[in-house]
């Protein structure tokens, strides 16, 4: 199947997997699995690998098993290791400690924006899957300290990466649109300015998203929410039971040295590095390294409270909580790759043309398109940007400044929306302690504004560059 029908069909699987998640109560896991299955072979995926005229096609069976281990392979491992030493900072008390520091920083008025910047920051240099689990024990600590909606936490933390990790390099999705957009315009990359303007239009989204975040926080509850209102023992009653916190930097270790490596290893991609120099800091800094470095100074953490004989049992305690997510996770892949294996990709290609006619908006309204279609930030990040180069004249982005805006309408529209077939809604959603449909009401609702809102900043900056 090809053209519009194939559009239509995946509209209709998409409201059917959210009606069967929501309505019927069916498993998230298998609700995205059967659609998966059902979209696939409706669309015309065959049923077993076929080559035709030296064109070799995988069956349904084969791309499921892709999508699903693809997943795996990429985050599977980062939320395992992050999810283990969120246990321990909630174990020894650091994440309290943290939070005390945070709340120090920013006053105690200001819980919700202040895990907004956190996350703003952290996404410069790491994936917002990472940086949610990595900051995800901070959230929860602050929520018990402050009393603050779970919701707008969790919305906030969201959002806050989300914006650094489409507008900002050194993420790779940014770095791959300027490289493919300035180099179809026969120019040198100008990344500084891609940076500049990255900051500028991550303003608005932030905003957007924060206001949003703080309506939605009062009419969701999560089920934190529920449990820390129904909880007997105050935040410092809570404190008291851990007895002597760990020492700042003991407690802060296992957050940033990852984010230190991961940023690190950005940075020697981004310089070019070469030689011994690259190896190193590229191997230190990918997630999975990063992270096992910060579950070492957890042990180092967990042994100066005297609870290292525990370390087992919070492993296995760890791994018993994050395989739902995992699997669900897995599933939202094995969608995206169905997804992708189709014609609806090429069917959006083919009619760029027409998009073409509304300017600046073209490239946001052609990355949200393939976003909500595809599920990945970054592919929406790159296949944009190879479909616009060749545009470039035709819709006015000729100068530096002007190909730079257009990495930001792209990125803006890289955010639009994230809904299941999204490994990061399922992050979100799943730490967070929201059922997939209160994931649509806040994940999938705020990353729509926040989009809109740095889209809306991209249209104000376009009348002013030249």
């Amino acid at each position: 199947m090809t053209g519009f029908p194939l559009v239509i069909v995946f509209i209709i699987a998409i409201i059917v997997m959210i009606l069967a998640i929501s309505k019927l109560r069916i498993h998230p896991f298998l609700s995205i699995m059967a659609v998966s299955l059902i979209f696939g072979l409706v669309a015309g995926i065959p049923l077993i690998n076929v080559t035709r005229d030296g064109i070799s096609t995988q069956g349904i069976a084969n791309i499921i098993g892709a999508g699903f281990s693809g997943t795996f392979t990429s985050i599977g491992i980062v939320i395992i290791l992050g999810a283990l030493i969120g246990t321990v900072l909630e174990l020894t008390g650091a994440a309290f400690k943290l939070a005390d520091m945070v709340i120090k920083l920013v006053g105690p008025k200001h819980p919700v924006l202040a895990i907004q910047l956190m996350g703003w920051v952290v996404s410069i240099p790491v994936f917002c899957d990472s940086g949610f689990v990595i900051l995800d024990p901070i959230r929860k600590a602050l929520v018990k300290k402050t009393r603050i909606s779970s919701v707008a936490m969790t919305v906030a933390l969201s959002t806050g990466l989300y914006a650094s990790h489409v507008f900002i390099p050194p993420t790779p999705g940014p770095i791959a649109a300027a490289n493919t957009l300035y180099e179809g315009a026969g120019q040198p990359v100008n990344l500084l300015l891609v940076m500049g303007f990255g900051l500028l239009v991550s303003i608005p989204a932030i905003i957007g998203s924060l206001i949003f975040a703080g309506a939605i926080g009062k009419n969701v509850k999560s089920k934190e929410d529920i449990d820390i209102n129904g909880a007997t023992k105050t935040y410092e009653e809570i404190v008291a039971g851990y007895g002597k916190l760990p020492g700042g930097f003991i407690s802060l270790a296992p957050i940033i040295v990852p984010i230190i490596l991961m940023a690190l290893g950005s940075i020697a991609s981004m310089a070019h590095w070469t030689g011994f120099t690259f190896q190193l800091f590229s191997f230190l800094g990918t997630p999975i390294i990063a992270l096992a470095a910060g579950v070492l100074f957890a042990v180092w953490q967990i042994a100066q409270v005297g609870k290292l004989g525990k370390f087992y049992e919070i492993t296995n305690e760890t791994l018993k909580i994050v395989g739902p997510i995992l699997f669900i996770t897995a599933a939202g892949g094995v969608l995206g790759r169905v997804i992708s294996s189709t014609d609806i990709v090429n069917f959006i290609k083919n009619n760029a043309g027409t998009l073409a006619t509304v300017g600046v908006f073209f490239p946001f309204l052609l990355s949200a398109i393939l976003k909500t279609a595809q599920g990945s930030s970054t592919v929406a990040l790159t296949t944009t940007a190879g479909i616009v180069a060749p545009l470039l004249g035709v819709l006015g982005f000729e100068s530096p400044a002007r190909i730079a805006l257009a990495v930001m309408a792209i990125g803006a529209g890289a955010m639009t929306v994230s809904h299941a077939n999204d490994s990061y809604f399922w992050v979100v959603t799943n730490f967070g302690t929201m059922s997939p449909e209160q994931g649509y009401k806040t994940q999938t609702l705020g990353t729509l504004i926040e989009g809109v809102c740095g889209m809306a900043g991209v249209f104000i900056l376009s009348l002013f560059v030249h």
